[in-house]
């Protein structure tokens, strides 16, 4: 069973139902770490030889923020900035994350419909998530296709609890390698997968 390293990073979290209900769910599943950064370092302040032994204890890694300014929060930047160094997690002797998986877990307000290039974003969510996959590119990661909640404001309850369940039996495909991924394409989402 491989281990999960979730590491979210949302500094509203109490105002979010939305990530509230997803991680309500993996809370429960065994071999899932949940790293709540603003939690954590409500100071900025990293301990980044902590975060390295844990992103070395877990074979799938999770980025799960809102999508801020076509990005993500602040805080999680600087956990990549800082903790991703230079001979641990790439260069000549960075292979300390070579062959994990990584993916982006993200809820965004915006509708699908206007994430495209015919829409009011002029790009797709995997287009704007382009250093994210160059991030796990350098870092010899295996990145998936994101799981993303679009229009978070006026999302119903039971679209809620249907993407809780999808996003808990991501997890448990993540974890038993029992995740098949069908005709993923640049404006397609693991979770229209599951």
């Amino acid at each position: 069973m491989k281990k999960v390293l979730i590491l979210f990073a949302h500094p509203a979290f109490h105002k979010s139902r939305i990530n509230k209900k997803l991680v309500e769910g993996i809370h429960k599943i065994e071999g899932v770490t949940f790293n709540n950064l603003y939690e954590n370092y409500p100071d900025f302040f990293i301990d980044v030889k902590k975060e390295q032994r844990l992103l070395v204890q877990h074979d799938v890694i999770v980025w799960h923020h809102p999508f801020y300014w076509y990005s993500c929060p602040s805080l999680l930047k600087e956990w990549i900035d800082l903790v991703l160094e230079h001979n641990f997690a790439y260069g000549t002797h960075g292979r300390a994350l070579e062959g994990k998986t990584a993916i982006s877990v993200i809820s965004s307000g915006g509708r699908k419909e206007v994430y495209s290039q015919k829409g009011a974003n002029h790009f797709t969510i995997n287009q704007f998530l382009a250093p994210f996959v160059q991030t796990a590119n350098l870092c010899r990661m295996n990145y998936l296709p994101p799981f993303v909640v679009h229009g978070s404001h006026k999302i119903l309850p039971d679209e809620l609890t249907s993407y809780q369940k999808k996003y808990i039996k991501l997890i448990s495909a993540l974890q038993d390698d029992s995740l098949i991924i069908r005709s993923i394409g640049e404006n397609t989402y693991i979770n229209e997968s599951l």
